[in-house]
């Protein structure tokens, strides 16, 4: 009985250390199973870059530890992400703001490791750039920016290149002028055409923003009329035998001249014969040179001696329309100094000379009876005179 008993015993003992045996055993291949960590390893460079730049990220120093890296994962911040099996890739970052980028290396252990680096992206000036749609020549062109404005709200400073047409700063580069440098200018035009220049706006960190601008610039409308006008130029005045007078005049000057009279009459005499004047005009810019003796009146009628110079039919007649002009001015010009439209322009010279005064002494050396003779001279200018008014465009 005691014999039975004790092999059951010793079964039981080898029983119980089996198990503990087989727990050991399963808990030493536990421990010998683990991963081993891979080393991440991570520059980026540039750190601080513009709205839109690319950083480059380079994690080629990573280490494995044990066995090789199979991933590199890369969170860039911005809300995208890249696998790569190379440590090396790039991003561009399209919106401003601090980003951090973590990158996530894996080795073939199964091991993982994290880097990051913090990005700084400057946000670009925001360029708002308004100016009139409608430009007439002589208007000044309201150039605003003002509400253009940093992103990180700092101060931008601007620089304006009003003209691309003009080399302001003559370097040689008609693209690169600095002419004004506040938020909103004012620019005068004197003619029609296109206007094409450039604004740059720079913030803190010299972060630049250009937008181009194109003016164009429309000529003025003007309705003419033509009205007619008199100009009346009068002179009262005395010569004796041999003198002579001259007087100059310039009518052209306000319109269009159509004719012109000119009449010398002399104090009547009252012995005949009646005095020998001569008239003259002389019409610098045409050359045309005129002369008249005056002719005795009838003394019984009172009548006195006269002569007189006219010419009709000097320039075309206006005719009423719509001109386009880049000034009122120009327009006036055109008008009247184009040509086969500006006979009579300039300067007149007319003048007045005594050839005779009779009756002479009878004798030598006794007083001249009529040494002179008062006179008057009446010029009389037919303009035609245009009348401008600005219109709009229909």
């Amino acid at each position: 009985m005691q014999q039975i008993m004790s092999g059951r015993f010793v079964r039981s003992l080898l029983m119980v250390g089996l198990l503990v045996c087989s727990s050991l055993l399963a808990g030493c291949t536990g421990a010998l199973n683990f991963a081993v960590d891979p080393r991440a390893n991570l520059t980026a460079y540039p750190l601080l870059i513009q709205e839109g730049e690319t950083v480059t990220f380079d994690a080629r120093e990573s280490e494995p530890v044990e066995g090789v890296i199979t991933q590199f994962l890369w969170d860039f911040g911005d809300g995208q992400t890249a696998e790569t099996t190379t440590g090396f890739t790039s991003h561009r970052y399209e919106t401003f703001g601090i980003f951090t980028a973590e990158l996530t290396v894996v080795n073939d252990q199964g091991g993982q490791d994290r880097a990051t680096s913090t990005i700084s992206v400057n946000g670009a000036p925001n360029l708002n750039l308004t100016y009139p749609d409608s430009i007439r020549s002589g208007d000044s062109v309201r150039l605003d920016a003002s509400s253009s404005f940093d992103p990180e709200g700092e101060q931008l400073r601007f620089e304006w290149d009003l003209n691309w047409g003009e080399d302001s700063d003559g370097d040689g580069d008609m693209r690169n002028d600095i002419d004004a440098t506040d938020s909103t200018v004012l620019l005068p035009t004197n003619r029609s055409g296109t206007i094409q220049g450039s604004l740059k706006a720079i913030d803190s960190t010299d972060s630049m923003v250009q937008e181009l601008f194109t003016l164009v610039i429309s000529p003025r409308r003007y309705e003419v009329t033509w009205e007619t006008k008199e100009i009346e130029y009068t002179w009262d005045e005395y010569l004796d035998q041999g003198q002579e007078w001259e007087g100059n005049i310039t009518p052209g000057e306000e319109g269009r001249i159509s004719a012109f009279i000119g009449i010398l009459e002399l104090q009547q005499d009252v012995l005949a014969p009646q005095d020998n004047f001569t008239l003259s005009v002389y019409i610098i810019d045409d050359g045309y040179d005129k002369s008249a003796q005056t002719e005795g009146g009838n003394l019984t009628a009172n009548e006195t001696a006269s002569a007189s110079l006219s010419l009709d039919d000097m320039n075309p007649v206006g005719e009423d329309g719509i001109y386009d002009s880049d000034s009122e001015e120009q327009l006036l010009q055109r008008l009247l100094d184009s040509s086969g439209n500006r006979s009579g322009q300039g300067t007149w010279i007319w003048s007045v000379s005594a050839q005779q005064a009779d009756p002479d002494p009878l004798f030598a050396g006794t007083p001249d009876p009529d040494p002179g003779n008062d006179w008057t001279l009446t010029v009389t200018v037919t303009l035609l005179i245009p009348k401008l008014t600005e219109i709009a465009y229909e």
